[in-house]
């Protein structure tokens, strides 16, 4: 079989780039680089990638050697059936890692035909570092990098009015797109740009927060070989997903003018504000994910839909959704019920392995913006602590020891986070170790042992754990 490449596969035309993607990861390639071959396809939208790879380890050599080709398998149900959808990306035209090439991505700002900016660089991504300068390369930030590239764009066209780029952060904090543009003025001011340079940002480029949400479990490396067989070429980069998609963009007329989304049967709105189906979205099916990846791990189960199946931890997450984390949303029951039912029936969708350590990535920044929002308001609302979140709080604790039962557990974080953990654990002491998490602010934004409860209720979830194991230790913690 030979390998995918363009002059293998016949993928031969070339687009002009017209965006830049930060992030050459599963979620951006299964869900934006599919809509954008889409709107190519169906909208004759004639837009072409260049993709950033935001962390100095990625996959850009790989997507690089396959000429920015990969296959892209979509399971799922629809309309009551199973059905099953290949597609094959051609969209991204070449991708580039600043930390061995910095001038190249920094040339990308003289593209003439760019127009639009996207990225998912997790919730970690979008982040200030003051010790970044413009001369950085690359920069530690993402933001950072932005700014420097909008610099150099500003300059080459001497402040055009119609180089400024459409900005459609994909990261899942609140207001996404207004953080990223509060971050790169401050980088303006740290770095002491012009005047000009802030009101083009200001005036001529146009900042969108959005809602994502579609499940992407990535690769199928179990199952690469029943993958493989259904292609023509040799693929190192399959991703599979489901079916459902969903794209909320805050934006009016001027943004629908410029991505005709309307040309293709996809769930995409455009709205004027997002936030209810933010809130929705993030505390139930992200703050059931989050909830349940240490926890699951603990337990011994391997997959999203292995973890709902299992009567023991299947319950756990169903209750902490439909009995703690809905009772918090300002939303009809009815409404939520039936949305955190799709989800469940998203988890349990059989074509897909949602691979629990997939998702464990920098899952103390997750549970701070999808679980903690939830834990913090049903204690505010009925003056007690939730019981699933907060066990699930002290296993995402015990999880970030790094091993459990003679197993290694599959701990992705930076590398401050991974120290601190490490740091805390050398030390055994159940006690010592909540305090020092749960009062530590860089993670938490606040000071967690202020909560009435909390400490103690960790402290105790930490031990249980410990001595009985997690079915157990769940049953003595909650009485």
């Amino acid at each position: 079989m030979k390998n995918l490449t363009r002059q293998n596969s016949g993928y031969t035309e070339k687009l002009p780039i017209k965006v830049i993607q930060y992030g050459e990861g599963n979620f951006l390639r299964a869900f934006v680089d599919y809509i954008i071959d889409k709107l190519n396809k169906e909208a004759q939208f004639n837009a072409g990638v260049a993709v950033i790879q935001p962390l100095a380890g990625g996959l850009i050599q790989m997507l690089n050697e396959q000429d920015g080709l990969y296959n892209l398998f979509l399971k799922g149900i629809k309309n009551g059936s199973e059905t099953e959808e290949i597609h094959t990306i051609s969209c991204i035209q070449k991708g580039i890692n600043p930390y061995e090439d910095y001038a190249a991505y920094l040339a990308l700002a003289e593209e003439e035909a760019l127009e639009f900016l996207i990225s998912n660089t997790t919730e970690a991504g979008i982040s200030y570092d003051d010790q970044d300068t413009l001369e950085g390369a690359p920069h530690n930030s993402f933001p950072a990098k932005v700014t420097a590239l909008l610099y150099k764009r500003f300059k080459h066209f001497k402040g055009a009015a119609d180089k400024g780029l459409t900005i459609i952060p994909c990261e899942l904090i609140n207001h996404n797109a207004d953080t990223l543009k509060k971050i790169i003025l401050q980088y303006a001011d740290l770095w002491e740009l012009s005047d000009d340079f802030k009101s083009w940002i200001e005036i001529h480029n146009s900042f969108h927060n959005t809602l994502v949400d579609r499940i992407v479990p990535g690769y199928p490396k179990d199952d690469i070989e029943l993958y493989q067989s259904q292609l023509e070429f040799k693929d190192n980069l399959i991703v599979s997903a489901e079916t459902f998609l969903l794209w909320v963009i805050e934006g009016g007329a001027a943004l629908k003018a410029k991505i005709p989304f309307d040309k293709i049967d996809e769930n995409i709105l455009v709205v004027d504000d997002m936030q209810p189906y933010r809130t929705r979205k993030v505390r139930i099916l992200n703050g059931a994910h989050t909830t349940m990846v240490p926890f699951s791990i603990l337990y011994g189960n391997d997959t999203v839909k292995e973890t709902i199946d299992n009567s023991f931890t299947g319950t756990f997450v169903r209750d902490a959704v439909f009995n703690e984390i809905n009772h918090t949303l300002d939303l009809p029951d009815e409404e939520l019920n039936t949305f955190a039912d799709a989800v469940f029936d998203r988890f349990r969708n059989p074509f897909i392995k949602h691979q629990l350590s997939s998702i464990a990535l920098n899952t103390v920044s997750k549970f701070k913006v999808r679980v903690l929002p939830s834990l913090l308001a049903y204690h505010e609302k009925y003056n007690r602590l939730p019981i699933n979140l907060t066990f699930a709080l002290a296993c995402l604790i015990r999880f970030y020891r790094g091993s459990y039962k003679e197993q290694s557990l599959p701990v992705q974080d930076d590398a401050e986070v991974v120290a601190v953990f490490n740091k805390l654990w050398s030390t055994h002491d159940y006690k010592l170790i909540a305090h020092e998490v749960l009062s530590y602010t860089a993670f938490w934004d606040q000071d967690l042992t202020k909560v009435d409860d909390l400490e103690d209720q960790i402290t105790k979830a930490l031990e249980l754990i410990d001595a009985h194991g997690i079915e157990e230790g769940y049953n003595k913690f909650k009485g």
